[in-house]
């Protein structure tokens, strides 16, 4: 059994070096444990400073991509590599290394497909008010949206089997965390949370430049997610909106027009009305069409599951060969 502990990173060559040297070097049920650094256009020595400590998988993206981006090509060179189980974990040491085993319990022992490590959110102190708020909006929508029940959607410690790496995508260039697990309970994955502990703060996220940035980001992911995974749902609440008010409306037309008798027309309300209930038809419509492009996706998706798995026995061909 191989697992690979993956860490991406842009410009750690502070951080990288502790969080390397806490990473458990033997795992039981675990016959190898490899570590790939993701470096994710570094301008600084993460690097160099990789090499230093000889890991076994460097994986160099030559411009900034993102950690959503960075992530995927870590999960895609895992599978490559052959890896059973692959635990993602982040460079700045913020997640306790010896819970890595904790994850991978679960996944040996066949109960699980993806395991996210559960923070205690609220014990956090370098966590700001807004930030545990929306951590666990977050994960409440996730929750509704993935049909699971993950406690700590964010986080991105996390341990993910051969067969659930291989049916992942994220389209998100921000954050694959949450994306990722509402993509694997969709398609059947189970998915289970485990408490794990946090280290000190080492630096500052660089995710979160500013509360303001981190509302914005995070209103307009979970926004995004509402789309994706359940358009239907969300055109209908948007076409709720104007059709009701629009409804309303044309009550309160229907009402003046027989207690005033025709005195006067109020034309202009039963226009408005018209145009509001037909607004919120044709949204309602828009979520038919999004629905059906959703099942269209899955099957895209289904396809492209199938041409990843032939691509990766062709590498393991090469490989036996050798």
């Amino acid at each position: 059994m191989k697992l690979i502990i993956q860490i991406p990173c842009f410009n750690e060559e502070y951080s990288l070096p502790v969080a390397l040297s806490e990473l458990p070097e033997v795992i039981k049920g675990i016959d190898k444990i490899e570590v790939l650094v993701i470096d994710d256009g570094s301008t600084d020595k993460t690097k160099l400073v990789a090499e230093q400590h000889r890991v076994q998988h460097i994986l160099s993206i030559p411009t900034n991509k993102g950690l959503a981006n960075a992530f995927m090509s870590g999960l895609d060179f895992c599978l490559k590599a052959n890896a059973d189980i692959i635990v993602n974990t982040d460079a700045d040491n913020q997640y306790f290394a010896g819970d890595i085993e904790k994850l991978v319990q679960p996944i040996l022992n066949k109960e699980a497909d993806i395991v996210v490590g559960a923070r205690p959110i609220s014990q956090i102190n370098h966590f700001s008010f807004i930030k545990k708020l929306l951590q666990k909006i977050g994960s409440w929508v996730v929750r509704y949206a993935s049909q699971t029940q993950v406690q700590d959607a964010p986080s991105g410690f996390r341990a993910i089997s051969y067969e659930a790496a291989l049916k992942l995508a994220v389209f998100n260039r921000y954050t694959y965390t949450l994306e990722t697990i509402i993509q694997a309970g969709q398609n059947g994955m189970k998915i289970i949370s485990i408490p794990v502990s946090v280290n000190e703060e080492i630096r500052p996220s660089r995710l979160v430049k500013n509360i303001g940035s981190y509302i914005y980001r995070s209103v307009g992911t979970i926004l995004r997610i509402f789309m994706i995974y359940r358009p239907g749902m969300s055109f209908f609440f948007l076409g709720l909106v104007p059709f009701v008010i629009g409804f309303l409306i044309s009550l309160r037309w229907v009402v003046l027009y027989f207690i005033e008798e025709a005195a006067r027309s109020h034309l202009p309300s039963l226009i408005l009305s018209a145009v509001l209930m037909i607004v919120g038809f044709q949204t309602w419509l828009f979520g038919l069409f999004a629905e059906l492009i959703a099942t269209n996706r899955k099957l895209l998706e289904e396809n492209k599951v199938r041409l990843r798995r032939l691509e990766l026995q062709r590498y393991k061909d090469i490989d036996a060969s050798k």
